[in-house]
Order: C-alpha cells, then sequence, then structure tokens
C-alpha cells in the first residue's frame, strides 16, 4: 500500500495514456490503465480503484457498459472522458451513474478539479452527516432547515428537498432526471418544465442576483450544478 490516490484510466489510445499517467502522478496519483470494457472491469474487481477516468469509445464495447455494470456492485466514482459531445450521451452516462463528465479535448486543470470534487463527494457519502453545508449556505436535513450566511430561507418541503439534494451532490452535474427521481419521483421522472419552475423559484430565494446564478448553475440541456465553494 502507497496511501496514494489510486486511479484507473480507461482509454484505447495511447498517446492519453501517455499524456494522463505522468500528468496524475505528478499530482500524487497512482496510475493504472485499462484499454477495452473487459480490462476496465477486471481492474474495478481486482484493483478497487479511489476514481476512475473513462472513455466511452472502446474496442470491445462502449463505456457506459462499463458504468452500468460497476454501479450493480460499486460507488467507485467515475469520471467520464470523451470526445461525444451529444447530450444525450452525456445524460445516459450520468443517469446510469457517472459522477461527472468532462469532454475532449480538455485541460488538465479541469479534469484534476472534477476529480477532486468526486472523491470529496464520496467521502462525504461515506461519513454520511445531517447537516451539509456549502459556503454560506447550511442544511440541517433533520429539522428541515436551511440558512444563508445565518438567516433562515424560507423555503416550501419541495424546494427543500431540492437544495438538499443539490448540496449533497455538490460540484457534481446532476441530470434533470436524477432530480426529478430523487425528489419527486418515478411519476415526474420527465417533467422537465416543472423541474425548472422549482429551480426558477429556489434562485430566488439562494442567490444573490437569480437572472445571473452563481450557486445553482445550468448546464444546458443536461441539467444543473451547484457550484463549490
Amino acid at each position: 500500500m502507497t496511501g496514494k490516490t489510486r486511479a484507473l484510466v480507461v482509454d484505447d489510445e495511447a498517446a492519453i495514456l501517455r499524456f494522463l499517467k505522468p500528468a496524475l502522478e505528478a499530482n500524487g496519483y497512482e496510475v493504472a490503465a485499462a484499454m477495452t470494457v473487459g480490462e476496465a472491469l477486471k481492474g474495478i474487481a481486482k484493483q478497487a480503484p479511489d476514481v476512475v477516468v473513462l472513455d466511452l469509445g472502446l474496442p470491445d464495447g462502449d463505456g457506459k457498459d462499463v458504468i452500468r455494470q460497476v454501479r450493480q456492485w460499486s460507488d467507485v466514482p467515475i469520471i467520464v472522458l470523451s470526445a461525444r459531445e451529444r447530450e444525450a450521451e452525456k445524460i445516459e452516462a450520468l443517469d446510469l451513474g457517472a459522477d461527472d463528465f468532462v469532454n475532449k479535448p480538455f485541460g488538465m486543470g479541469e479534469l484534476m478539479a472534477r476529480l477532486r470534487a468526486a472523491l470529496r463527494h464520496r467521502a462525504q457519502r461515506q461519513g454520511e452527516t445531517t447537516v451539509l453545508k456549502l459556503g454560506q449556505i447550511e442544511i440541517d436535513t433533520v429539522r428541515h432547515r436551511a440558512t444563508r450566511a445565518g438567516s433562515e430561507l424560507k423555503l416550501t418541503p419541495k424546494e427543500f428537498e431540492l437544495l438538499a439534494c443539490l448540496v449533497r451532490h455538490a460540484g457534481k452535474v446532476m441530470t434533470h432526471r436524477q432530480l426529478l427521481m430523487a425528489v419527486w419521483g418515478p411519476a415526474h421522472a420527465q417533467d422537465t418544465q416543472y423541474l425548472r419552475v422549482y429551480v426558477g423559484q429556489l434562485r430566488q430565494k439562494v442567490e444573490e442576483d437569480p437572472d445571473d446564478p452563481k450557486i445553482i448553475v445550468t448546464e444546458l440541456g443536461v441539467g444543473y450544478r451547484l457550484a463549490e465553494a
């Protein structure tokens, strides 16, 4: 055991592997590589990495198959790194359980920030707390009370649930479907306009300027991300 954070990079492009391995190692990661769906599944099962960086276009299948299978038995953070730009691809990967999505070509700084956020989310899940904090926002999930800079936010029950869900996954893209399922249930899984109304109401209460939101950020065509402090 080295004590380093273990990353598994799954990509069939040798150039990407040659670039990512030393870059991640320079940031304190211990790096292993896989180039196929089969190698990825075997590596995640045997090596138990702390985080997975996953390309979707693999020679023996689709990277989404990795997400689908791994989520049956592991909550390891998965960051999709892909040249596919279609919103439907991003949404499907996120709905299957990916933690985030970074487009190729990408900046190493952005990828490192997404990796850190995903690792923090997992640590928070494992150490479940009843009080969630993000900058000036604090949510007590037991007392159903939310404050901003010490002042209580007057939220409806659904607004509170929506804000709590976003804070719980701060920094992570939450798709429309994920938020609707978590807050309203399966019957409203497709009601994206319904969600937009509630996000608009919530912004009126938590944003300094609701017309220029800095806390609840829109990911066009995909969903929302709560900005990290």
